[in-house]
């Protein structure tokens, strides 16, 4: 019998772009957006839902001001307590993107993930930070220390990249090797340098490691920012490289797509790239060269 699973993403705009209004009104308005969503996911049946990067608050990452980090919150904490209900609802385990505090300035762009009984697995934390012209992510979080982990759901083994991480194939491969079968990208993303790549590294990845890619990224514009078009394209990519669903550039909305768990293995037979690996001759790829 074959192992498939309901997989959905949530691509969703920012409801109140006035840093004016306050930080808590900004975070429950964009939370509050995001529960019709949810519950629309949960009533099509999927059985593991992927919100967007810091879903529950702007991109707030264009400027340096301290008081985003009033967002922030220990995880689990709060949001994945609100959500826990939801997953046991509707039986749906949940990939939650949290900016996370673990003490008095020491943040983390983190995302937990909770089973399809609302129990609490574990979480990732963003490895690559970038600290360039509009996105000057190294004021607020800091490099992710837990490694690339797995987590074993009721319907599927899941990893989780964060954003800027899609662009390094090292945590990726890891990520498979550690045995996820559907890896989780949460992104906050807009058009310029890198909207050619979306569709092209994350296949590359499912392809390189055998494994299906859930990625997500929000839309519209955030004032007073104004970084540019949150372009949303939220897809699923099966190991093959084929895109199974994939939103609007522009709209909320919920993706869905049927995975085909039993591909990974069809895949990786006859393309044995993790048989082939040469770990012996790869080094220098961890020594600190010029």
């Amino acid at each position: 019998m074959a192992r498939k699973v309901l997989g959905g993403l949530i691509q969703c705009s920012n409801p109140l772009n006035d840093p004016k209004a306050g930080v808590p009104a900004i975070r429950d308005a964009m939370f509050e957006k995001h529960l019709p969503l949810i519950e629309e996911a949960g009533k099509k049946g999927v059985q593991i839902l992927g919100l967007q990067e810091m879903f529950n608050g702007p991109y707030f990452c264009p400027s340096q001001e301290s008081m985003w980090c009033d967002i922030a919150e220990a995880v689990p904490g709060p949001t994945v307590e609100a959500l826990v209900p939801y997953a046991k609802k509707y039986q749906m385990a949940m990939v939650i993107p949290v900016y996370e505090r673990e003490m008095a300035g020491v943040y983390y762009n983190t995302a937990a993930v909770i089973d399809a009984d609302g129990t609490y697995l574990g979480k990732y934390r963003k490895n690559h930070i970038p600290h360039t012209s509009g996105f000057w992510e190294k004021y607020f979080f800091k490099p992710g220390n837990l490694g690339y982990p797995t987590f074993q759901t009721r319907y599927a083994r899941i990893g989780v990249y964060i954003c800027y991480d899609r662009h390094f194939p090292e945590g990726a491969r890891l990520l498979g090797l550690n045995g996820a079968e559907i890896v989780f990208n949460p992104s906050a993303t807009v058009a310029g340098l890198s909207q050619y790549l979306w569709k092209l590294e994350q296949p590359a990845h499912a392809v390189a490691n055998g494994y299906f890619v859930a990625a997500s990224n929000r839309v519209g514009t955030e004032a007073p920012w104004n970084i540019g078009k949150f372009y949303g394209t939220s897809y699923f990519v099966d190991p093959r490289g084929q895109f199974l669903a994939t939103g609007s550039e522009d709209h909320d909305e919920l993706v869905v797509a049927e995975m085909n768990l039993d591909m990974i293995e069809e895949v990786r037979r006859t393309w044995q790239f993790f048989r082939d690996r040469r770990p012996d001759s790869y080094g220098a790829m961890v020594e600190q060269l010029p």
